[in-house]
């Protein structure tokens, strides 16, 4: 197994992309720890893992709030051992339809201060315990392609190109202790949608921008994300791996 021996932490695991990518770690060998600001949720998510096999534990706080993300992260590297792999998939917040020319200021700053610092604070607890064990993955998810024309995105795109500046820092930081940062990069994953008219508008809109005819599914996200974090992409850092099914070409 690719991450057998792991302690993988996930900031909103209980959300679709938190639970893809949950899943696959569990799948191949790692205890995951999920965190989300609402029990239930990720009781259900955490009982999902068990009925694989998987070790999981749950935890609730704000990945905004730096003293619990830093009093959990110290107890996951105490009472587990090490904390190998952090990943933050919370939800923004964000608010779409709006053209900025029309948009509350503190709607349009909301996802970019809460994307940032959410980032941040839970890179930086993570790098405390990685930079010891002289090794550790952080991992970011979204997409930061050009711009959509056609939609009223918001702060949402401002905030994941602020989330991308703050990886290459972070990799650059971070690199010279052993540390790997990467981004799966996404330009959407239909299968997050719950209402089926809003998911098939979804995924007629990507699939009708990606080279190969098809959106990333959540099984893609998770088998990305388990790669990302394991040594066969050791040779990787301060980069994303694209998801994007040629809808973003580099």
């Amino acid at each position: 197994m690719l991450l057998e021996g792991k302690n993988a932490v996930i900031y909103g695991g209980a959300g679709s992309i938190g639970r893809a990518m949950a899943r696959a770690f569990a799948r191949e060998g790692a205890t995951v720890h999920l965190v989300g600001r609402t029990q239930p949720p990720l009781a259900d998510a955490a009982a999902e893992i068990r009925e694989t096999g998987g070790e999981v534990k749950t935890a609730q706080l704000d990945a905004c709030d730096e003293g619990a993300v830093d009093d959990h992260a110290d107890s996951v590297a105490t009472t587990s051992g090490s904390l190998d792999i952090s990943v933050n998939v919370i939800s923004l917040d964000e608010t779409f339809g709006t053209s900025l020319v029309d948009a509350p200021l503190d709607e349009f700053e909301w996802p970019i201060l809460k994307a940032v610092r959410s980032t941040f604070v839970t890179a930086r607890a993570a790098a405390r315990h990685m930079i010891k064990q002289r090794s550790g993955v952080i991992l970011m998810f979204g997409g930061y392609g050009d711009p959509l024309p056609d939609f009223y995105l918001g702060g949402f795109q401002v905030a994941l190109t602020a989330v991308d500046a703050l990886r290459r820092q972070l990799a650059a930081e971070f690199g010279r202790h052993g540390i790997r940062v990467l981004t799966v990069q996404s330009n959407g994953v239909p299968e997050t949608i719950r209402d089926a008219d809003a998911r098939q508008a979804m995924d007629e809109s990507v699939v009708s921008g990606t080279l190969l005819s098809r959106a990333a599914s959540l099984d893609d996200v998770g088998n990305v994300a388990v790669f990302a974090a394991s040594d066969h992409a050791r040779a990787m850092t301060a980069t994303k791996l694209n998801i994007t099914c040629g809808g973003e070409v580099d």
